[in-house]
């Protein structure tokens, strides 16, 4: 559970004062982790008791607390890679935990992305000049299938790289819609990327971890989604369900256009050749089963057809030839 949900079970006992903490914190993710009592206190204007009992309404026995369990959330979702694999024990039973993890995650994104939450995140997407897609490396799955999805809906798609991101954005302008995908460990790349294009006027669409991520506090649009761990790295499903999501909620939200740009495309691949026409072997050899045979089959069919009306003919012509009449024997 998050702090955000901690603070929405409590959320209509709070005070005003308490409700200026929880603003503050979910604001400030540094300042709860790393901050002490009197930091939060002088920030908000209020005492030190008051940040005391707001930690007892959230459920801890004091300030010390919370801030350990924010501290070990941090630690759980900052660890990396090489360090995972060597926390994992040999044997055929990982899979379970896995399994588990990844079914708890989907679930939670889809009820995450109820209806409201979509609008929110394809409107601004739907509409824009342009769209541009980013992402950190680990991320990465789930931008890939948003841009593959909305490329072929809508026109100027763009998935933007580290190495090329200031010649693609160059371009990019009030009207435009970023969408952002990154989780901790976050990418300098993604963040930066980020700040620079709110700054230029473009929209910001985040899906990140939360409201401590540094994306969220750039944006009122962004969703947060619980990443599992998949062995040593992150899973990459909630991420590609959400953008599956969202690609299906903004061609609904585009009305007759996507029709239009996917009988396009379709035409293209028809005239490009672009996919094989493969039937399988036991289909070739049995044709009569009444299944879709391939051209060259049908060319090859063709071709034995034609040698033997040839042949039929040709035998025809030497039926009907007069034959020589037998010599006469000499006298």
């Amino acid at each position: 559970m998050s702090l955000q949900e901690l603070i929405a079970r409590v959320n209509e006992d709070l005070t005003p004062t308490e409700r200026r903490i929880s603003t503050l914190l979910l604001q400030d993710s540094t300042l709860l982790a790393f901050g002490t009592v009197s930091d939060i206190a002088d920030r908000v204007g209020t005492s030190r008791p008051s940040i005391v009992r707001f930690a007892g309404k959230l459920g801890f026995d004091g300030f010390t607390s919370l801030q350990g369990w924010v501290r070990q959330d941090v630690a759980k979702r900052l660890s990396s890679p090489s360090q995972r694999i060597r926390q994992q024990v040999g044997g055929s039973g990982q899979a379970a935990p896995i399994r588990t993890a990844l079914e708890h995650a989907v679930r939670e994104t889809l009820e995450t992305l109820d209806d409201a939450r979509l609008d929110a995140l394809a409107t601004p997407i739907a509409h824009a000049r342009a769209v541009w897609i980013l992402s950190g490396e680990t991320s990465m799955a789930g931008a890939v299938v948003l841009h593959s999805g909305l490329s072929m809906v809508r026109p100027h798609v763009n998935l933007v790289h580290e190495q090329t991101a200031a010649r693609q954005l160059c371009s990019a302008r009030p009207g435009d819609t970023a969408v952002i995908y990154d989780f901790p460990r976050y990418r300098r790349h993604s963040v930066v990327t980020a700040r620079t294009l709110a700054h230029l006027g473009v929209a910001i669409v985040a899906i990140t971890d939360g409201p401590l991520s540094p994306l969220a506090s750039l944006t009122k649009t962004w969703c947060e989604l619980h990443i599992p761990a998949a062995g040593p790295f992150d899973s990459a499903v909630p991420s590609v369900l959400t953008s599956e999501m969202i690609t299906a909620r903004v061609v609904t939200m585009l009305g007759s256009k996507p029709r239009e740009q996917i009988d396009r495309l379709e035409d293209l691949w028809q005239r490009m050749g672009t996919f094989l026409e493969y039937v399988p072997r036991d289909e070739k050899r049995n044709p009569a089963q009444g299944r879709s045979r391939s051209r060259l089959d049908e060319r090859d069919e063709k071709a034995e057809a034609q040698q033997e009306r040839s042949a039929a003919t040709q035998h025809v012509v030497r039926e009907k030839s007069p034959r020589k009449a037998p010599p006469h024997p000499r006298a």
